[in-house]
């Protein structure tokens, strides 16, 4: 009888172990669920200094304007809406291009031009992205 009791015991242990290691999914460590896909109006730009975090209001965004965006489409494909008051008032240039994301890593190319970038916070409402310089950029669903 003590004999079945431990092995008993001990299947319980071992099965209890394996369950416990694969819950761990030491691949996304930091990763969060929260869709990506949709238009994001980027609202604060900023840096990291000396370990503390700067953030201003964007500054390209134009007064009268709607904001400058960041529009992630389900397949994959990336519109960046910037509006430019330079030759008509709050015009709208477009880049279009795609992106990827791997684990935490955002990964955009717009017209060539490739910009890759962490992915430090994402939510159901806010973006914030940070590249290897420490430039950060946060951004509202819209």
């Amino acid at each position: 009888m003590i004999m079945k009791n431990r092995s008993l015991l001990f299947a319980f242990a071992l099965s209890l172990g394996l369950f416990a290691t694969s819950c761990s999914d030491d691949d996304n460590d930091g990763e969060t669920l929260a869709p990506l896909a949709g238009k994001w109006n980027i609202t604060k730009v900023g840096t990291t200094l000396a370990g503390q975090e700067y953030l201003i209001d964007a500054p390209q965004n134009q007064s009268g304007c709607d904001k400058d965006y960041l529009d992630l489409k389900i397949d994959n494909d990336v519109n960046q809406g910037n509006y430019d008051s330079s030759n008509n008032p709050c015009e709208l240039i477009t880049r279009t291009g795609t992106y990827s994301r791997s684990h935490n890593d955002l990964t955009t190319i717009l017209e060539g031009e490739t910009k890759v970038q962490d992915i430090v916070n994402l939510t159901l409402s806010e973006l914030k992205l940070k590249d290897a310089n420490g430039l950060i950029e946060v951004y509202e669903r819209d």
